[in-house]
């Protein structure tokens, strides 16, 4: 570790016996258990949230990453390079495997299992109550404006006069994946949706906002949950909808997966129609496309890493096994 980062551990009143990197953090072995001090970016009022909400979770059984707080009791240090850090309970274990469907099954019940005590954490705030979460944006609006999003990138290529494979691809497949894009839009505007998003900001429903297998850790007797820098008031069922579509695209969206992730949360929290119908619209929304091309437009055109080509061939080569899937398992007609 460099020498302001053992200065942040002298804050803590904990005895570190060893620190070893892992991937973007410092696991720490100390007399308190296992512990992981991490570079972030959110404030101090989203992280007294993290610790309220997590240390609520943990009295209702739930392995999750509380944060710690220093013997000032803040649960951010401010390195002398301006670096922001936090220190949160840790585990010994391994990620959530994808490739295996008895992982899969028990993170789809476990994410079922965290959002009913999710809201019950919130709630259950007796002296201390919640500071105010980040909502996320009106799921129409950010549709629409990805969609705005993708029609500049499209002008853009349009004028360059030499383009790239990457540039040729977008535009052959624009037209196609621009009017499913429209199309999403158009249903969810029609749909109850719009409704399920009120009510789920009124009741202040609590959403993890990162739910994957990375974030997921298998040890010996559980799993624990992880990262919840992202959590916000959101549609829950928004959660699944990520954790899904990470799944599908690994497994190229064979319906035997989708429906055991669906039948595993199922048998912990039965969704609604209109959850339902909410996962599958936004599913068939082209999120990769957009994300791929979003990536671009920001990017050096000049030097275009071959990883976003592959990204984009794998969303166009996914493409028709993709809407199988969502007329089959989601009944979706688009």
């Amino acid at each position: 570790m460099r020498e302001y980062e053992l200065e942040i551990l002298e804050k803590y009143e904990i005895e570190v016996r060893g620190t070893r990197r892992i991937r973007g953090a410092f696991f720490c072995d100390t007399n308190k258990g296992a512990m992981l001090l991490k570079e972030t970016k959110i404030s101090e009022k989203h992280a007294l949230s993290m610790y309220l909400v997590e240390r609520r979770l943990e009295a209702m059984g739930v392995s999750v990453d509380t944060p710690v707080a220093t013997g000032d009791g803040e649960f951010l240090c401010i390195s002398r390079d301006g670096t922001k850090y936090m220190m949160k309970k840790w585990y010994s274990g391994r990620e959530c495997d994808m490739k295996k469907e008895a992982e899969l099954a028990r993170a789809a019940r476990g994410l079922a299992v965290l959002h009913g005590k999710m809201n019950l954490a919130a709630e259950s705030g007796e002296s201390q109550t919640l500071p105010a979460l980040s909502v996320r944006r009106n799921p129409l609006e950010e549709i629409e404006r990805h969609n705005r999003e993708l029609k500049k990138v499209r002008s853009f290529i349009r004028g360059r006069v030499a383009k790239s494979k990457f540039e040729y691809l977008f535009l052959e497949s624009f037209e196609k994946i621009y009017a499913m894009a429209c199309t999403v839009a158009e249903q969810l505007a029609e749909s109850g949706c719009l409704e399920l998003y009120d009510e789920s900001v009124r009741r202040g429903s609590l959403a993890h906002g990162d739910y994957n297998y990375h974030n997921l850790l298998i040890f010996p007797g559980g799993m624990g949950v992880t990262n919840f820098e992202h959590m916000r008031v959101d549609i829950q069922a928004h959660d699944l909808y990520y954790f899904l579509r990470k799944a599908m695209e690994k497994f190229r969206w064979k319906e035997n997966i989708g429906k055991l992730i669906l039948e595993a949360y199922e048998s912990e929290r039965r969704l609604e129609e209109t959850e339902k119908l909410y996962i599958g619209l936004f599913l068939a929304y082209p999120e990769k496309f957009w994300k791929t091309a979003s990536s671009y437009y920001r990017s050096n055109k000049a030097w275009l890493p071959e990883k976003n080509v592959e990204k984009l061939e794998t969303v166009v080569r996914q493409w028709s096994e993709k809407y199988t899937f969502l007329k089959n398992v989601f009944s979706l007609k688009l």
